[in-house]
C-alpha cells in the first residue's frame, strides 16, 4: 500500500519521541511480516504444492511470536494485519488489477494498519486536535484540518523527510454537478500544465530558483558523504524535506484546481493519455558496427522531458477529477487534437507552431493548448486514417486543402 492515498482523509501525525520508537517498532515488524510473505510467494513453480494461504501463515505467526521475543514484543494486530494486506495484494495480482507483491524496504516503507474495533479508538481534545489510541503505543495525537470521518480501519505511515501521517480509510463524498449543463475540455502540457476549452491557463507551481540551487548544493554535499555516516543521512533527510515540500505544493494546486472545475462544469472531458508509457525510458540502441556498443538514443532529453511531465501532475489531476466528479468525467482520444483547427476542421502539423496555432486554411489564430482544450470539449479526435469532420461555416467558399 502506497504511503499517500489520494481517496482517504489524511491528517499530519504528533508523535512525542517515545512513541516514535513504538511506531518504529510496529513499522518494522509489519515490514518483516509482509517480506516473509513474498519470500513464500517467490518460491512458488509449476508442479510445486502451492504457497500457503493466509489462514496457514497466520499460524506460523503465532509460532513465530512463540519463539522470538522481539516479535512477541510488538503488536499482533499490526502483524496480522500485514499478512491480510498481503493476501488482498496477491488476490489483486491474480486478479490482473494489480502487479506482483514487492519487497518492503527499511526507511521507503515504513507504515502500518489497523483495522477492526481498534480503529475506531478516536477522540477530539479541542478544535485543532485530537488523538488515536494505537496498540501498545499509547494516546498520539494528530493535528485536525479537517472534520474527522468514522472509519473501521486507518494507516500511520512516516514518509522519507521524517513526517508521521494517519490516514482514515474513508472515502468522502463526490461534488454533485452544478446543473448547468457546462462542458469542459482540458488539455495537459508542459509550458502550460493544464488549458481549459474556456481559454483560461494554468501553471503548475514548482520549485523556485533558490530552492533550486540549495538542491545542487546538497546533492553535491551528498555525494561527497561516507556511505553510512551520519553526514550522509542528514543529508538525505535535507533532500528528502526539500522534495516533499514541492510535493506537498503541487498536490494543494491540484486539490484546489480539481475542486474548482468539479463545481463549475456538469461534464469534463480529458485526454486519454498512457502517462506511464510516456515517461518510460527509452530503450537503447544495439550499434551494428561495434559489437556490444551502443547507438545515442537521446536519453538524456527524453529523461527531462519525463520530469516535467511527472513534475505537472498530470494523472494526479485526473484521478482527482474522476474522484470528486464520479461518472462526469469522460476520456476522449488525443489523436490530431492539437494540429487540428477548432474552427474549420483543417488537420495539419503546420497548424500548430510551439504554443501559438494558426490554422493554415482560415487563418484562426488561438492559443495551441486552448484550440486543443475545444477539440476536447467538443469530443472530436482525428482518426488514424485521417477522417475528420467538416465544421466550416457555410458562408465561407471553399478552399483548396494542403492535406491528403
Amino acid at each position: 500500500m502506497a504511503d499517500w492515498l489520494p481517496s482517504v482523509s489524511r491528517f499530519r501525525l504528533d508523535p512525542t519521541p517515545a512513541q516514535v520508537t513504538g511506531l518504529l517498532g510496529h513499522c518494522a515488524h509489519a515490514r518483516y511480516v509482509w517480506n516473509l510473505a513474498t519470500e513464500q510467494w517467490s518460491m512458488r513453480r509449476p508442479g510445486r504444492r502451492g504457497v500457503p494461504g493466509y489462514a496457514e501463515q497466520a499460524r506460523q505467526l503465532t509460532a513465530a511470536r512463540a519463539a522470538f521475543g522481539w516479535l512477541r514484543a510488538g503488536s499482533q494486530t499490526v502483524q496480522q494485519q500485514a499478512l491480510r494486506d498481503f493476501e488482498q495484494a496477491r488476490r489483486n495480482y491474480i486478479a490482473g488489477t494489480h502487479g506482483c507483491p514487492t519487497w518492503r524496504r527499511l526507511g521507503q516503507h515504513e507504515g502500518f494498519r489497523v483495522v477492526g474495533p481498534q480503529a475506531q479508538r478516536v477522540e477530539r481534545m479541542n478544535r485543532r486536535w485530537a488523538r488515536v489510541l494505537v496498540p501498545k503505543v499509547g494516546w498520539v495525537r494528530f493535528r485536525v484540518s479537517r472534520t474527522v470521518p468514522v472509519a473501521k480501519s486507518y494507516r500511520i505511515s512516516r514518509d522519507r523527510a521524517g513526517r508521521w501521517h494517519i490516514a482514515f480509510a474513508a472515502v468522502p463524498a463526490p461534488i454533485p454537478a452544478p446543473g448547468t449543463e457546462k462542458v469542459v475540455g482540458i488539455d495537459r502540457g508542459i509550458s502550460v500544465s493544464v488549458a481549459l476549452s474556456t481559454g483560461e491557463l494554468f501553471r503548475c507551481p514548482g520549485s523556485s530558483d533558490s530552492e533550486d540551487l540549495r538542491l545542487v548544493l546538497l546533492q553535491r554535499r551528498l555525494a561527497r558523504a561516507r556511505r553510512g555516516s551520519r553526514r550522509r543521512q542528514r543529508a538525505k533527510i535535507a533532500i528528502a524535506k526539500l522534495y516533499a515540500r514541492l510535493v506537498d505544493r503541487r498536490r494543494d494546486w491540484i486539490e484546489k484546481l480539481s475542486t474548482e472545475i468539479a463545481r463549475r462544469f456538469d461534464v469534463i472531458r480529458v485526454e486519454d493519455l498512457r502517462i506511464p508509457q510516456m515517461t518510460r525510458r527509452p530503450r537503447p540502441i544495439p550499434d551494428p558496427a561495434l559489437p556490444g556498443g551502443y547507438l545515442p538514443n537521446r536519453r538524456r532529453s527524453k529523461a527531462a522531458l519525463s520530469r516535467a511531465i511527472l513534475a505537472s501532475g498530470w494523472g494526479l489531476l485526473v484521478r482527482r477529477l474522476e474522484d470528486k466528479a464520479h461518472g462526469r468525467v469522460e476520456r476522449i482520444q488525443p489523436a490530431y487534437t492539437s494540429q487540428t483547427c477548432s474552427r474549420c476542421g483543417h488537420c495539419a502539423p503546420g497548424n500548430r507552431e510551439s504554443q501559438a496555432f494558426r490554422c493554415q486554411c482560415c487563418g484562426y489564430r488561438d492559443h495551441a493548448d486552448v484550440n486543443a482544450a475545444i477539440n476536447i470539449a467538443a469530443g472530436r479526435a482525428v482518426s488514424a486514417r485521417g477522417d475528420r469532420p467538416t465544421r466550416m461555416s457555410v458562408k465561407r467558399e471553399p478552399q483548396p486543402s494542403t492535406h491528403g
